[in-house]
């Protein structure tokens, strides 16, 4: 099975919101398997379309109960807070501590079109909360708070410098790490 590139982040395409799948076919079902693989190579628990440069709305994830998969996905509900550490596939290296809600309700399709309604905790919350996140355009970065930014700014630097994190073509109007 074919693997997909992981993108990473200054990549464009990670900050442009993915657009709703309007069809279940073959094609979207093998960039599911795909993307699995790709999950696991990495390794990681979860992975958005975004990722792997497709700007469709779904993820991929699996907590160790065999992969699953998620199309079009809301929040119906969150309650509480979980201050945990988190990282990304998209910013490899780096982990911060992020506030989240503890619990959410997300609904979805699967990829066989069948309703899926979750209520999740804890890890389960948090994992499809950041998959959501890159089908909006947002980074784990961006829920960092002024002084992690600063670090992580720095951080990226380095890794760039010293080629952790592969340099990528600047977008129009100059190359943002954040």
């Amino acid at each position: 099975m074919t693997t997909r590139e992981i993108r990473i982040i200054g990549d464009p395409v990670l900050r442009k919101p993915a657009t709703e799948v309007t069809e279940l076919t073959g094609a979207l079902a093998r960039l599911a398997d795909e993307m699995v693989v790709t999950m696991y190579e990495a390794p990681g628990l979860g992975l958005a379309a975004p990722q792997v440069g497709v700007q469709k709305r779904f993820f991929v994830y699996d907590l160790g109960e065999g992969p699953g998969a998620i199309v079009n996905p809301v929040i119906e509900e969150s309650d509480g807070e979980w201050l945990f550490e988190e990282g990304c596939l998209s910013v490899p290296g780096l982990s911060w501590e992020i506030l989240r809600p503890k619990t959410i309700h997300i609904v979805g399709v699967d990829l066989d079109g069948n309703d899926v309604s979750i209520e999740a905790d804890e890890l389960e919350s948090r994992l499809f909360q950041h998959e959501l996140d890159h089908l909006d355009g947002v980074l784990l970065v961006d829920h960092l708070d002024e002084d992690q930014a600063r670090d992580a700014r720095k951080a990226l630097r380095d890794l760039t410098l010293f080629g952790a994190v592969p340099s990528r073509p600047a977008p129009e109007g100059g190359f943002r790490l954040l």
